[in-house]
């Protein structure tokens, strides 16, 4: 046991929760206690919120300039401070260390960069006169105060998309980091406590219950999450009953089209690694491959031996390319749903829990399945590719976009009038071609139809935090 209990970041201070209710958080890598979390309640939320809204007469008028320059200096620390960062989150996730320093920190803080120059760039129609005699112009605003939730996936890189925009924009915010791995958002508030004025950044930490007194406060003008289809659906119903703006990104089930004349080693490659990366918990994983049925066979045998050299295990071995499952939950329902596969499906390899401590799947490949099947219609995010094969161009489509989320997918071709036919037809919020899942700051991320809508990254991503006002003026 430990007494390590962890506390809230509010008004630039650390502080601990009003109520006496807290959780344990879980090593997924040991099934070891590594800290306790408080669970906040309504005055905590409401603390941090009057914190916000203080903080927000003053940021809301700071100059892009201004608010570059903090953004700029919160990169050159979260830099200077990336051994640490990753190391809390490694304790609170079972990450490898150092794809969490690369691929979250050190690219977080590349992201924060990018942020802090968006934030001195605004777009909007010209100003002019519309109407004779009257002059007209835009101005695009802050909202005020946003709430935001994280998951648990990569918890720092969704603590950078989620702040960013919103700082960059002359937000202030309150955020929520996952009840299960706060560490990573709590190094991050020590890190910037001095240089993030206070009360623009505040920290509250809780479960669902918390989640829910943020999205249904009166004060934010814009409520921002990341996660389930389930949690985006309740903070959408919540935040409509005060009329409040929902920006969510929710799950994905990602496509990945093999066609006749792909390069099958490099798809096969590709897509292992893009399937299985952070044990396939990534809204935009390869998890579910469409390949044409003459080349069914060969792909899928080379899917399978790509699948079976990316080891699950040990971070500490270097040959591990993945870790463990977030916690016991988690791992529950993704045993299940395998578990639960229909009699026509066919485990091709993986299918089972990797040793006897920590929550470790192996790398699965299942061929065989339906389309209505549950394991084809439902999220798994876990370490699991499914196969299907498709005969016509048409049907790949029809395929590709028969399920309920809409967020990424990709084309593995070698005709480029395909690609781009596919690209227009795929009913998905990003289309890679002849790769999967790399993603850049310049670029917007974020889907369709249950993946939820608004934009993560890029200038879009900082406007979704804005609000546009037409301005009027009578030309004396």
């Amino acid at each position: 046991m430990t007494d390590r209990v962890l506390k809230n970041f509010i008004n630039g201070e650390f502080v601990p929760a009003q109520g006496a209710k807290t959780q344990q958080i879980i090593s997924p890598a040991t099934e070891e206690v590594v800290a306790i979390t408080p669970v906040s309640e309504a005055a905590d939320v409401d603390a941090a919120f009057a914190a916000a809204a203080a903080a927000a007469k003053t940021w809301n008028r700071t100059t892009p300039a201004e608010r570059q320059q903090v953004l700029l200096d919160v990169a050159d620390a979260v830099e200077a401070a990336a051994d640490l960062i990753a190391a809390k989150q490694h304790e609170d996730t079972g990450q490898l260390v150092e794809m969490v320093k690369s691929e979250e920190v050190l690219a977080g803080a590349s992201q924060l960069r990018f942020f802090a120059g968006a934030a001195r760039i605004s777009s909007g129609l010209s100003a002019g006169e519309y109407m004779e005699g009257l002059t007209s112009y835009v101005r695009r605003e802050p909202i005020g105060v946003v709430g935001q939730i994280v998951p648990w996936n990569y918890p720092f890189m969704m603590l950078v998309w989620k702040l960013g925009p919103a700082l960059a924009a002359g937000n202030t915010v309150v955020l929520k980091p996952s009840d299960t791995t706060p560490q990573s958002a709590l190094a991050f508030a020590q890190v910037v406590k001095d240089i993030i004025p206070p009360g623009v950044f505040n920290l509250v930490l809780g479960d669902r219950s918390t989640g829910s007194l943020i999205s249904t406060h009166p004060v934010p003008g814009l409520i921002a999450l990341t996660g389930s289809v389930r949690a985006g659906e309740a903070v959408a119903n919540a935040a409509s009953n005060r009329l409040t703006r929902v920006h969510l990104e929710l799950g994905g089930k990602a496509p990945c089209i093999v066609h006749d004349d792909a390069d099958l080693a490099l798809a096969a490659e590709g897509i292992a690694q893009a399937g299985l990366f952070n044990s396939g918990q990534d809204c935009t994983a390869a998890t579910r491959v469409l390949v044409h049925e003459s080349v069914a066979a060969e792909f899928t045998k080379l899917l399978v031996e790509q699948a079976e050299s990316l080891k699950t295990g040990d971070c500490e071995d270097e040959s591990t390319f993945f870790g463990p499952l977030n916690n016991a939950a988690h791992f529950d329902k993704v045993s299940t749903l395998v578990e639960n596969r229909p009699e026509w499906a066919q485990v091709l390899t993986g299918g089972h829990r990797v040793g006897d401590r920590g929550y470790y799947y192996a790398p699965t490949v299942i061929s065989g399945l339906r389309q209505d099947d549950e394991l084809i219609q439902t999220e798994i995010f876990g370490p699991v590719i499914t196969v299907q094969e498709f005969s016509t161009d048409d049907q790949a489509v029809e395929m590709a976009n028969g399920v309920p989320y809409a967020l990424s997918s990709s084309v593995w071709t070698k005709d480029h009038g395909r690609a781009l036919r596919f690209s227009q037809d795929l009913d998905f919020g990003c289309v890679w071609i002849n790769t999967h899942i790399p993603l850049v700051a310049e670029m917007p991320h974020g889907g369709f139809k249950k993946s939820g809508y608004g934009k993560d990254l890029s200038v879009y991503g900082v406007e979704d935090y804005t609000r546009i006002k037409h301005v009027m003026s009578l030309n004396y």
